[in-house]
């Protein structure tokens, strides 16, 4: 089993690594005026990044594959940040990377339901201005958490014509057709699975199918379900998440999920709903302390 504080090797201070780098570039001379401006402005804040791929039971044969895919969502923010970009574009960022790798229960190779599709759940929140998206059972997007981002970024514009409130949380095909809608490119549920995910489903269908035949009773059941949770390697994998600060100050949190294997289609997991998947809130009077956190199962 792999917790957060197996990844505590891969989370990243902008400040070190500015540090490490010598000023040989224009890019690196703009990053060295934006930390000192940084620095001038907040004393003591720096940028941070850390992000988790899920928690769960899995084969310890992948545990080099999650180091690497966590490593590679950190420097994906880290540029970000050095790029200039705020904590909710960096924290977008990392999530991308961590949907895009097949072994992670987000995005690409996420989890079947029982019909064989993938649905996805996601969500981010700014801390700065206290905004959040989020999508539930979405299929045919790679990215969930892109589109969850767009429609934080389209709520912050204001009033839609006739005075009508801009949607923050979409689910099933109206989350799709918006996100299509809003230039995010459709790929097919099929061309989202993968030879893991499709191993899984296969596997844990021929377990349903026998435990349908067998009638032994509740706790005969109960205990087959468990045991089914505890051997289901890629599938008890949950959730990824990513918290970012960035050099301002400002916190983000984002969260992306295939929820639960074998989920009955259309369900919607703790991963997209406001409050639960994910929270970040700034600094301010009433507040000593910026706040961001993710759920992690």
């Amino acid at each position: 089993m792999i917790g957060l504080s197996s990844y505590a090797g891969v989370m990243e201070s902008l400040i070190n690594s500015a540090e490490e780098q010598q000023p040989s570039s224009p890019l690196d001379k703009s990053w060295s005026n934006k930390q000192e401006s940084s620095k001038n402005q907040k004393p003591g804040v720096g940028g941070f990044v850390l992000v988790h791929a899920g928690a769960g039971y899995h084969s310890e044969s992948k545990a080099k594959e999650y180091k690497h895919v966590c490593k590679r969502a950190c420097q994906r923010a880290v540029d970000r940040l050095k790029a200039g970009a705020l904590a909710v574009e960096a924290v977008a960022a990392a999530l991308v990377e961590l949907e895009d790798s097949p072994f992670t229960n987000a995005g690409m190779g996420s989890n079947l339901n029982l019909s064989g599709q993938i649905e996805c759940d996601a969500s981010i929140m700014d801390g700065k201005s206290l905004h959040y998206g989020a999508v539930g059972a979405i299929s045919g997007i790679k990215n969930p958490v892109l589109v969850a981002n767009r429609l934080l970024n389209e709520a912050q514009k204001g009033k839609l014509s006739a005075g009508r409130i801009p949607p923050c949380f979409l689910v099933g095909r109206g989350a799709h057709d918006w996100a299509v809608s809003h230039g995010i490119p459709p790929c097919p549920s099929e061309k989202m699975a993968t030879k893991f995910s499709l191993s899984a489903y296969k596997r844990n269908k021929r377990k349903m199918e026998l435990a349908e035949k067998m009638d032994t009773g509740h706790n005969q059941t109960k205990k087959r379900r468990q045991s089914s949770e505890n051997e289901n390697g890629s599938g008890c994998l949950d959730t990824v998440g990513a918290v970012v600060v960035d050099l301002e100050g400002n916190v983000a949190a984002a969260v992306s999920s295939g929820g639960l294997a074998m989920k009955h289609p259309g369900r919607v997991g703790q991963a997209a709903h406001y409050g639960c998947g994910c929270w970040a809130e700034n600094a301010c009077n009433m507040n000593t302390y910026s706040t961001a956190a993710v759920e992690s199962i």
